[in-house]
Parts: C-alpha cells; sequence; structure tokens
C-alpha cells in the first residue's frame, strides 16, 4: 500500500471539506452540464447571486472551478475532468447505498 505524507493527507482533507456542502455540491452538480454564469446558475438555484458568488469563491479557491472571462461576463466551469470523476463516484456510492441505479454510468 502506498504511503502518503501527513501534508498530502491534510490536503485531501481539506478537499473533502469542500464537498460538505449541499449548496456547494448543487453548483457542481449544474456546472457538471457546462459553463455558467452567476445569473443562470443563482436562476437555476433559486438562490441569490452574492450567496452564489461566495460559493464560487470557495470553489475557485479549491481548484474546483475556474473562470472565464468574455466582456463583461464570467462565466464558471468545472475546472477538470477530475472534479466531475469525484462527484460521479460520490454519487453512485450515496444512490448505491440507497439501492438506485446509477445514471451517470
Amino acid at each position: 500500500m502506498e504511503e502518503y505524507t501527513i501534508e498530502t493527507l491534510y490536503d485531501l482533507s481539506e478537499l473533502f471539506k469542500v464537498f460538505g456542502d449541499t449548496t456547494r455540491i448543487r453548483i457542481l452538480t449544474a456546472l457538471r452540464a457546462g459553463p455558467l454564469c452567476v445569473f443562470h446558475l443563482a436562476e437555476r438555484l433559486d438562490m441569490g447571486q452574492s450567496a452564489i458568488s461566495h460559493q464560487l469563491r470557495l470553489l475557485r479557491n479549491a481548484g474546483l472551478v475556474r473562470a472565464k472571462r468574455a466582456g463583461k461576463t464570467v462565466s464558471y466551469a468545472l475546472d477538470d475532468a477530475h472534479v466531475a470523476q469525484i462527484l460521479d463516484t460520490g454519487l453512485a456510492h450515496v444512490l448505491h447505498g440507497k439501492g438506485e441505479h446509477d445514471h451517470a454510468e
């Protein structure tokens, strides 16, 4: 079995903390379908734009979301395929425990 440094395990723990919030999971799931701006995320999740912006800042700081500016509009997307894989694996685990079928497979 591979050994990991305490720093690496700490970083992993911090990553999982970011996933420990339903609002952030909802944002990541919405972005799974493709890039969205704050306005469209707020509309889709029925939340205020300032709350969405706050959560996006945390997701960006964690390296899970990236921003792309086009003129005055900033779109957000999952940073890379690893983020989608983490979401898919987590969902598969939750659905498996409930006896539901995973639609991501």
